[in-house]
Protein backbone atom coordinates (compact mmCIF):
# COMPACT_ATOMS: atom_id res chain seq x y z
CA UNK A 1 0.00 0.00 0.00
CA UNK A 2 1.35 3.58 -0.88
CA UNK A 3 0.23 6.92 -0.91
CA UNK A 4 -1.51 9.30 1.37
CA UNK A 5 -2.40 8.10 4.65
CA UNK A 6 -6.33 9.50 4.59
CA UNK A 7 -6.36 7.88 1.45
CA UNK A 8 -5.23 4.35 2.59
CA UNK A 9 -7.36 4.68 5.97
CA UNK A 10 -10.30 5.70 3.42
CA UNK A 11 -10.08 2.24 1.88
CA UNK A 12 -10.03 0.25 4.86
CA UNK A 13 -13.65 -1.36 5.63
CA UNK A 14 -15.35 0.60 7.98
CA UNK A 15 -14.85 -0.50 11.72
CA UNK A 16 -10.86 -1.54 10.97
CA UNK A 17 -9.92 1.39 12.86
CA UNK A 18 -10.36 1.38 16.52
CA UNK A 19 -12.56 4.19 17.74
CA UNK A 20 -8.89 4.99 20.23
CA UNK A 21 -6.58 5.52 17.45
CA UNK A 22 -5.48 8.98 17.12
CA UNK A 23 -5.49 9.91 13.80
CA UNK A 24 -4.09 13.49 13.84
CA UNK A 25 -1.12 11.64 15.94
CA UNK A 26 -0.62 9.23 13.67
CA UNK A 27 -0.77 11.31 10.23
CA UNK A 28 2.00 13.23 12.30
CA UNK A 29 4.24 9.64 12.60
CA UNK A 30 3.41 9.06 9.16
CA UNK A 31 4.81 12.32 7.78
CA UNK A 32 7.85 11.43 9.84
CA UNK A 33 8.67 8.23 8.57
CA UNK A 34 8.18 9.61 5.07
CA UNK A 35 10.70 12.83 5.33
CA UNK A 36 13.20 10.08 6.65
CA UNK A 37 12.90 11.02 9.93
CA UNK A 38 12.59 7.16 11.40
CA UNK A 39 15.50 7.48 14.56
CA UNK A 40 14.39 7.94 17.95
CA UNK A 41 14.83 11.74 19.04
CA UNK A 42 17.66 12.25 21.46
CA UNK A 43 17.37 14.56 24.45
CA UNK A 44 19.32 17.76 24.68
CA UNK A 45 21.59 19.18 27.19
CA UNK A 46 24.11 18.48 29.40
CA UNK A 47 25.13 14.82 30.91
CA UNK A 48 26.48 14.54 34.17
CA UNK A 49 26.84 11.26 36.32
CA UNK A 50 24.83 10.84 39.55
CA UNK A 51 26.04 12.08 42.42
CA UNK A 52 26.57 11.22 46.18
CA UNK A 53 23.27 10.12 47.35
CA UNK A 54 21.31 9.90 44.51
CA UNK A 55 21.14 6.04 45.02
CA UNK A 56 19.82 5.53 48.16
CA UNK A 57 19.88 2.10 50.08
CA UNK A 58 17.26 0.74 52.52
CA UNK A 59 18.02 0.33 56.39
CA UNK A 60 19.32 -3.40 56.92
CA UNK A 61 16.35 -5.40 58.25
CA UNK A 62 16.26 -5.32 61.68
CA UNK A 63 17.27 -1.70 62.18
CA UNK A 64 15.80 0.75 64.12
CA UNK A 65 15.42 2.46 61.36
CA UNK A 66 13.75 -0.07 59.22
CA UNK A 67 11.29 -1.15 61.77
CA UNK A 68 10.73 2.83 62.21
CA UNK A 69 9.70 2.74 58.34
CA UNK A 70 8.24 -0.42 57.87
CA UNK A 71 5.81 1.09 61.20
CA UNK A 72 5.30 3.97 58.92
CA UNK A 73 4.58 1.98 55.87
CA UNK A 74 1.70 0.09 57.69
CA UNK A 75 -0.06 3.09 59.05
CA UNK A 76 -0.15 4.05 55.50
CA UNK A 77 -2.01 0.92 54.64
CA UNK A 78 -4.46 0.73 57.30
CA UNK A 79 -5.33 4.67 56.22
CA UNK A 80 -6.17 3.23 52.92
CA UNK A 81 -3.56 5.09 51.22
CA UNK A 82 -1.38 2.62 48.86
CA UNK A 83 -2.83 1.25 45.23
CA UNK A 84 -1.57 -0.70 43.08
CA UNK A 85 -0.98 -0.41 39.64
CA UNK A 86 0.23 -3.41 37.57
CA UNK A 87 1.39 -2.96 33.98
CA UNK A 88 -0.83 -5.83 32.02
CA UNK A 89 -0.89 -4.55 28.54
CA UNK A 90 0.80 -4.63 25.44
CA UNK A 91 0.77 -7.08 22.91
CA UNK A 92 0.03 -10.69 24.27
CA UNK A 93 2.91 -11.94 22.45
CA UNK A 94 6.03 -13.36 24.56
CA UNK A 95 3.83 -15.78 26.00
CA UNK A 96 2.99 -17.38 22.76
CA UNK A 97 -0.25 -15.28 21.66
CA UNK A 98 -1.38 -16.01 25.40
CA UNK A 99 -2.06 -13.09 27.82
CA UNK A 100 1.02 -13.55 30.02
CA UNK A 101 -0.94 -12.56 33.26
CA UNK A 102 -2.89 -15.63 32.20
CA UNK A 103 -0.22 -17.73 32.10
CA UNK A 104 0.78 -19.49 35.17
CA UNK A 105 3.68 -18.82 37.19
CA UNK A 106 3.58 -21.08 39.24
CA UNK A 107 1.59 -24.74 39.15
CA UNK A 108 -1.93 -23.87 39.04
CA UNK A 109 -1.27 -19.84 39.77
CA UNK A 110 -1.17 -17.46 37.32
CA UNK A 111 0.22 -14.17 37.55
CA UNK A 112 -2.90 -12.62 38.30
CA UNK A 113 -3.76 -14.98 40.81
CA UNK A 114 -0.62 -14.34 43.00
CA UNK A 115 -1.20 -10.36 42.53
CA UNK A 116 -4.88 -11.04 43.63
CA UNK A 117 -3.75 -13.42 46.76
CA UNK A 118 -1.71 -10.67 47.69
CA UNK A 119 -4.28 -8.22 47.68
CA UNK A 120 -5.97 -10.67 49.69
CA UNK A 121 -3.22 -11.24 52.48
CA UNK A 122 -3.45 -7.48 52.80
CA UNK A 123 -7.16 -7.19 53.15
CA UNK A 124 -6.80 -10.28 55.67
CA UNK A 125 -4.64 -7.74 58.06
CA UNK A 126 -7.16 -4.64 57.65
CA UNK A 127 -5.65 -3.17 54.84
CA UNK A 128 -7.59 -2.09 51.66
CA UNK A 129 -5.26 -2.06 49.22
CA UNK A 130 -7.04 -1.29 45.74
CA UNK A 131 -5.70 -3.32 42.60
CA UNK A 132 -6.12 -1.82 39.37
CA UNK A 133 -4.68 -3.23 36.05
CA UNK A 134 -3.88 -1.12 32.92
CA UNK A 135 -4.78 -3.41 30.25
CA UNK A 136 -4.46 -3.14 26.10
CA UNK A 137 -6.62 -3.84 22.96
CA UNK A 138 -4.88 -7.73 23.02
CA UNK A 139 -5.56 -8.40 26.72
CA UNK A 140 -8.61 -6.28 28.23
CA UNK A 141 -10.97 -8.73 27.07
CA UNK A 142 -9.30 -11.66 28.16
CA UNK A 143 -8.58 -10.07 31.98
CA UNK A 144 -12.19 -8.82 32.29
CA UNK A 145 -13.43 -12.39 31.35
CA UNK A 146 -11.08 -13.82 33.97
CA UNK A 147 -12.08 -11.51 36.67
CA UNK A 148 -15.64 -11.64 36.02
CA UNK A 149 -17.98 -9.95 38.56
CA UNK A 150 -15.06 -9.50 40.68
CA UNK A 151 -14.43 -6.12 38.93
CA UNK A 152 -15.82 -3.01 40.99
CA UNK A 153 -14.54 -0.57 39.16
CA UNK A 154 -12.96 0.76 42.07
CA UNK A 155 -11.38 -1.47 44.34
CA UNK A 156 -10.59 -3.98 41.76
CA UNK A 157 -10.32 -2.55 38.28
CA UNK A 158 -9.25 -2.58 34.80
CA UNK A 159 -8.33 0.42 32.66
CA UNK A 160 -7.16 0.61 28.95
CA UNK A 161 -3.78 2.42 28.02
CA UNK A 162 -3.77 3.44 23.96
CA UNK A 163 -3.48 1.87 20.89
CA UNK A 164 -2.46 3.07 17.11
CA UNK A 165 -1.56 1.02 13.85
CA UNK A 166 1.46 -0.35 12.44
CA UNK A 167 3.38 1.87 9.82
CA UNK A 168 5.93 0.83 7.60
CA UNK A 169 9.44 2.17 7.54
CA UNK A 170 7.78 4.60 4.37
CA UNK A 171 5.09 5.85 6.59
CA UNK A 172 2.37 3.75 5.05
CA UNK A 173 0.13 1.31 7.13
CA UNK A 174 1.11 -2.07 7.55
CA UNK A 175 -1.63 -4.47 6.48
CA UNK A 176 -1.82 -7.66 7.64
CA UNK A 177 -2.63 -10.60 5.49
CA UNK A 178 -6.33 -10.34 5.84
CA UNK A 179 -5.96 -6.76 4.65
CA UNK A 180 -6.96 -4.97 7.77
CA UNK A 181 -4.11 -2.59 9.65
CA UNK A 182 -2.66 -3.92 12.37
CA UNK A 183 -3.16 -2.47 15.98
CA UNK A 184 -0.75 -2.08 18.31
CA UNK A 185 -0.32 -0.72 22.16
CA UNK A 186 1.50 2.03 22.69
CA UNK A 187 3.75 1.74 25.69
CA UNK A 188 3.45 1.96 29.32
CA UNK A 189 4.16 4.99 29.34
CA UNK A 190 0.52 5.52 28.29
CA UNK A 191 -0.27 5.36 32.18
CA UNK A 192 -0.56 8.80 33.01
CA UNK A 193 -3.11 9.77 30.74
CA UNK A 194 -4.82 6.53 30.63
CA UNK A 195 -5.21 6.24 34.47
CA UNK A 196 -6.23 10.22 34.58
CA UNK A 197 -8.94 9.31 31.98
CA UNK A 198 -10.25 6.58 33.65
CA UNK A 199 -11.22 8.20 36.74
CA UNK A 200 -9.51 6.03 39.37
CA UNK A 201 -7.36 8.68 40.28
CA UNK A 202 -9.65 11.44 41.38
CA UNK A 203 -12.02 8.75 42.90
CA UNK A 204 -8.70 7.31 44.51
CA UNK A 205 -7.49 10.86 46.47
CA UNK A 206 -11.24 11.76 46.89
CA UNK A 207 -10.91 8.49 49.57
CA UNK A 208 -7.81 9.89 50.84
CA UNK A 209 -5.52 7.99 48.72
CA UNK A 210 -1.82 9.07 48.50
CA UNK A 211 0.85 6.43 46.66
CA UNK A 212 0.89 4.29 43.85
CA UNK A 213 2.86 1.27 43.45
CA UNK A 214 3.50 0.72 39.42
CA UNK A 215 4.78 -2.65 38.30
CA UNK A 216 4.74 -4.94 35.43
CA UNK A 217 2.69 -8.14 35.35
CA UNK A 218 5.60 -10.57 34.96
CA UNK A 219 7.85 -8.87 37.90
CA UNK A 220 6.26 -10.53 41.55
CA UNK A 221 9.19 -9.73 43.28
CA UNK A 222 7.68 -6.08 42.97
CA UNK A 223 5.20 -6.80 45.90
CA UNK A 224 4.15 -4.27 48.67
CA UNK A 225 6.60 -4.12 51.48
CA UNK A 226 5.80 -1.62 54.18
CA UNK A 227 9.62 -0.70 54.70
CA UNK A 228 10.00 0.62 50.89
CA UNK A 229 6.59 2.50 50.96
CA UNK A 230 7.50 4.20 54.65
CA UNK A 231 10.66 4.82 53.16
CA UNK A 232 9.08 6.41 49.92
CA UNK A 233 6.58 8.33 52.11
CA UNK A 234 9.18 9.55 54.32
CA UNK A 235 11.17 11.26 51.70
CA UNK A 236 8.44 13.72 50.49
CA UNK A 237 9.02 13.50 47.08
CA UNK A 238 6.64 12.48 43.71
CA UNK A 239 8.53 9.65 42.48
CA UNK A 240 10.64 7.01 43.66
CA UNK A 241 11.89 4.31 40.79
CA UNK A 242 13.42 1.00 42.01
CA UNK A 243 17.00 0.26 40.53
CA UNK A 244 19.06 -3.08 41.37
CA UNK A 245 22.85 -3.67 40.52
CA UNK A 246 23.35 -3.57 36.89
CA UNK A 247 24.21 -6.96 34.94
CA UNK A 248 26.23 -6.91 31.54
CA UNK A 249 23.53 -8.35 29.83
CA UNK A 250 20.78 -5.86 30.83
CA UNK A 251 18.89 -3.87 27.77
CA UNK A 252 17.80 -0.56 28.78
CA UNK A 253 18.87 2.74 30.31
CA UNK A 254 20.34 3.99 33.33
CA UNK A 255 20.49 6.77 35.41
CA UNK A 256 22.48 10.29 35.05
CA UNK A 257 21.74 14.11 35.64
CA UNK A 258 20.67 15.85 32.31
CA UNK A 259 21.21 19.57 32.96
CA UNK A 260 21.33 19.04 36.90
CA UNK A 261 18.32 16.58 37.38
CA UNK A 262 17.86 13.18 37.85
CA UNK A 263 16.46 11.26 34.51
CA UNK A 264 16.22 7.88 33.65
CA UNK A 265 15.78 7.45 29.73
CA UNK A 266 16.76 4.32 27.23
CA UNK A 267 20.17 5.34 25.77
CA UNK A 268 18.77 5.79 22.38
CA UNK A 269 17.28 9.07 24.38
CA UNK A 270 20.30 10.09 25.78
CA UNK A 271 22.25 13.02 24.46
CA UNK A 272 25.14 12.25 22.12
CA UNK A 273 27.85 12.15 24.75
CA UNK A 274 29.88 9.55 26.29
CA UNK A 275 28.13 7.41 29.42
CA UNK A 276 28.97 9.17 32.60
CA UNK A 277 30.70 7.28 35.38
CA UNK A 278 28.81 6.74 38.41
CA UNK A 279 26.97 3.78 40.43
CA UNK A 280 25.69 0.72 37.57
CA UNK A 281 22.48 0.34 38.59
CA UNK A 282 19.55 -0.67 35.85
CA UNK A 283 15.81 0.49 36.84
CA UNK A 284 13.34 -2.45 37.01
CA UNK A 285 10.76 -0.49 36.32
CA UNK A 286 8.97 -0.69 39.69
CA UNK A 287 7.89 2.71 40.80
CA UNK A 288 6.35 4.46 43.55
CA UNK A 289 4.43 7.56 42.73
CA UNK A 290 2.85 10.39 44.59
CA UNK A 291 -1.10 10.12 43.21
CA UNK A 292 -1.64 14.06 43.40
CA UNK A 293 1.62 14.53 41.56
CA UNK A 294 0.79 12.31 38.84
CA UNK A 295 -3.10 13.85 38.75
CA UNK A 296 -1.83 17.02 38.02
CA UNK A 297 1.72 17.20 36.05
CA UNK A 298 2.05 17.58 32.81
CA UNK A 299 2.97 14.23 30.62
CA UNK A 300 6.49 15.01 29.14
CA UNK A 301 7.38 11.57 27.55
CA UNK A 302 8.11 11.00 23.60
CA UNK A 303 6.74 8.54 21.30
CA UNK A 304 9.64 7.03 19.62
CA UNK A 305 9.52 4.94 17.06
CA UNK A 306 9.70 1.01 17.82
CA UNK A 307 10.39 -1.51 14.85
CA UNK A 308 9.02 -5.27 14.99
CA UNK A 309 9.91 -8.29 12.53
CA UNK A 310 6.22 -9.03 11.66
CA UNK A 311 6.63 -11.92 8.86
CA UNK A 312 9.47 -10.64 6.42
CA UNK A 313 8.64 -7.32 7.01
CA UNK A 314 9.52 -4.31 9.20
CA UNK A 315 6.57 -2.77 10.81
CA UNK A 316 7.63 0.79 12.91
CA UNK A 317 4.80 1.16 15.99
CA UNK A 318 5.23 4.40 18.14
CA UNK A 319 5.80 4.16 21.91
CA UNK A 320 6.00 6.24 25.25
CA UNK A 321 8.46 4.99 28.23
CA UNK A 322 7.12 4.99 31.83
CA UNK A 323 10.13 5.69 32.68
CA UNK A 324 10.13 9.34 31.25
CA UNK A 325 8.29 10.10 33.60
CA UNK A 326 11.32 11.85 35.62
CA UNK A 327 11.43 14.03 32.92
CA UNK A 328 8.50 15.56 34.83
CA UNK A 329 9.03 14.40 38.80
CA UNK A 330 11.79 14.85 40.60
CA UNK A 331 13.07 11.61 41.09
CA UNK A 332 14.86 9.05 43.71
CA UNK A 333 16.50 6.01 43.10
CA UNK A 334 16.14 2.98 45.55
CA UNK A 335 18.35 0.39 45.53
CA UNK A 336 16.64 -3.23 46.05
CA UNK A 337 17.75 -6.48 45.74
CA UNK A 338 18.54 -8.31 43.13
CA UNK A 339 19.06 -11.88 44.21
CA UNK A 340 17.57 -14.33 46.90
CA UNK A 341 14.41 -14.68 48.28
CA UNK A 342 14.34 -10.83 49.14
CA UNK A 343 14.41 -9.86 45.44
CA UNK A 344 12.74 -7.00 44.29
CA UNK A 345 13.77 -7.83 40.82
CA UNK A 346 12.61 -11.31 39.00
CA UNK A 347 11.44 -10.11 35.52
CA UNK A 348 9.79 -13.00 33.46
CA UNK A 349 9.69 -11.97 29.71
CA UNK A 350 9.41 -15.58 27.68
CA UNK A 351 8.44 -19.13 29.26
CA UNK A 352 12.17 -19.80 28.84
CA UNK A 353 13.09 -17.17 31.70
CA UNK A 354 9.83 -18.64 33.42
CA UNK A 355 11.30 -21.92 33.69
CA UNK A 356 13.94 -21.32 34.82
CA UNK A 357 13.24 -18.92 37.53
CA UNK A 358 10.94 -20.92 39.27
CA UNK A 359 13.26 -21.64 42.82
CA UNK A 360 13.27 -17.42 42.96
CA UNK A 361 9.79 -17.32 41.31
CA UNK A 362 8.59 -19.71 44.47
CA UNK A 363 10.20 -17.52 47.02
CA UNK A 364 9.30 -14.21 46.18
CA UNK A 365 5.44 -15.29 45.83
CA UNK A 366 5.79 -17.13 49.39
CA UNK A 367 7.01 -13.54 50.81
CA UNK A 368 4.11 -11.56 48.59
CA UNK A 369 1.68 -13.79 49.88
CA UNK A 370 2.58 -14.33 53.63
CA UNK A 371 -0.36 -12.77 56.01
CA UNK A 372 1.65 -9.82 57.77
CA UNK A 373 2.38 -9.92 61.06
Amino acid sequence: MSGDLDEQLARLPPGAVPAAVDRERLRAWSARLAAGRAEAERLTGTVEPVRDGDVARLPAAGTAEHARLEDLGRRSLAAGELAVVVLAGGMATRMGGVVKALVEALPGRTFLDVRLEERARWQQAGARVPLWLMTSHATDGALRRALGARLDGDHLAAFAQDASLRLDERGDLLLGDDGLPQVHATGHGDLPDALRRSGLLDRFLAAGGRHLLVANVDNLGASVDPAVLGWHASHAGPLTLEVVEAHPDDVGGGPFRLDGRLVVVEDFRRPPAPRPPGPQVFSTNTLWIEARALAEGEDQSTYVPVRKRVGDRTAVQFERLLNELTLALPARLLLVPRTGAASRFVPVKDRAALAAGQDLIVAVVERATRTPA
